[in-house]
């Protein structure tokens, strides 16, 4: 399972880089009617101000995931699928419906004009950029990957025993004592529930 194990961090480790790049893009073109025609660019992070930190979440959970232990690639696979259906939704109703709310703050920062019904009056055209359907290809195979992960994450091999801090010394423990048992060792002894006076002399 070392192939789909790479397919699922890999792929999550670079779309999730894909949102944060989208995210500071053009997103929405909005033209401003009125006696004077204006436009107005719109970035994926103002769109959807969800977008550049989910992203940056799911560029975690692909580096962790490459290190993580069962019970963890199961919570990060099902936490993978979540954010794709939901970074997947918003984007499908930016690319395609081009709703208010996406644009009130772009409009509202350029002309001081607020409430969703005076920005909508004043607002002539809006289309989208090729940006919003590059992000929801990306959000697809991001659910692709989290489901991935969570058919195949309990055959994957362990993340190995360098990472585990609990993890017996084997020159520490065939070592011999290079100094005297003292008092200080005793204790030691004691605290292990073993008992000192059993030792032989050194």
């Amino acid at each position: 399972m070392r192939r789909a194990r790479m397919i699922a961090v890999m792929s999550t480790l670079v779309i999730g880089a894909v949102g944060v790049v989208s995210s500071t893009q053009t997103w929405l073109v909005v033209t401003l009617g009125g006696a004077a025609v204006h436009t107005i660019t719109v970035s994926g992070a103002a769109a959807i101000p969800v977008l550049a930190p989910l992203s940056l979440a799911v560029l975690a959970l692909g580096a962790v995931l490459a290190i993580a232990g069962l019970v963890l690639r199961y919570l990060f696979g099902a936490l993978t699928v979540v954010i794709a259906a939901i970074l997947a939704w918003l984007t499908a109703t930016v690319a395609f419906t081009h709703p208010t709310s996406a644009i009130a703050g772009a409009v509202t920062a350029a002309t001081g004009i607020t409430g969703a019904d005076a920005v909508a009056a004043l607002v002539g055209r809006v289309y989208a950029t090729a940006w919003p359907l590059v992000a929801l290809a990306g959000w697809i195979l991001l659910f692709a990957a989290g489901a991935l992960t969570l058919a195949t994450a309990h055959r994957w091999r362990g993340s190995g025993r360098r990472y585990r801090t609990d993890a017996p010394n084997p020159v520490a423990a065939t070592a011999p004592s290079s100094r005297p048992h003292d008092a200080i060792d005793s204790w030691d002894d004691l605290s292990r529930g073993e008992d000192p006076t059993a030792r032989p002399l050194d």
